[in-house]
């Protein structure tokens, strides 16, 4: 059955049989790590999106659409033609451009400078049409105006599991039951990645993967 966030409460404090006031007034957080850990653990088609930006003249930084988690792609179009970025350690970047301010041409590269921004080497000499193709933190239950999420009701099972382990490491609880918590956690997570990265997975040309910088 999908969860909302009235029912979702609900049911964590009806496993757990509490109901104490400090107990309740942590549900938020303890949904909140979970659906954190299912985003950190999975990679779901449904939790991509395509943003466009301007890289900006003489401006080595591109800014993060607020919603980023992780890159799949970044491309800029000029002259009808889309040229893809590779992404790269942020210290490759400013080794390629020591001298970032006379430094500049069509970018080639990005690398992840904060939760902000992107770095871009070269600095561009012109203002790019930028496309990013990311993963992207959705809505929590916690605070969508429906009190319903994606993962409410296509993944609720993983969602309540994860829960409980965070509710009962809280209350400090037995330990092999944080365990099976964990563990009923885990079964579940295995047939959402059966979902996100096998069966919702089509033949990609380019990327199928979170793209990381190497080491």
């Amino acid at each position: 059955m999908a969860f909302t966030f009235t029912t979702l409460k609900t049911a964590i404090q009806d496993y757990a049989q509490n109901t104490e006031s400090t107990f309740v007034n942590q549900l938020p957080r303890f949904i909140l790590n979970a659906e954190e850990r299912i985003l950190k653990e999975v990679q779901l088609e449904d939790f991509r999106k395509l943003s466009t930006g301007t890289a900006t003249t003489n401006n080595r930084f591109l800014t993060k659409p607020t919603d980023y988690l992780a890159p799949f792609s970044l491309s800029y179009i000029s002259s009808n033609t889309q040229t893809f970025l590779l992404l790269k350690h942020t210290t490759f970047c400013q080794d390629y451009t020591p001298n970032y301010i006379s430094t500049t041409g069509s970018p080639e590269y990005y690398a992840n400078w904060d939760d902000n921004a992107f770095l871009l080497a070269p600095t561009p000499n012109a203002n790019f049409t930028m496309e990013l193709h990311y993963y992207y933190r959705p809505t929590s239950i916690t605070t969508s105006a429906d009190g319903t999420s994606w993962l409410g009701t296509n993944a609720e099972i993983a969602l309540m599991y994860a829960s409980l382990f965070e509710a009962y490491t809280f209350m400090k609880g037995e330990p092999d039951l944080i365990k099976l918590y964990n563990d009923r956690y885990m079964e579940a997570l295995s047939t959402l990645k059966n979902l996100g990265e096998a069966k919702q997975v089509s033949d990609q040309y380019r990327y199928d993967s979170i793209r990381r910088p190497p080491q």
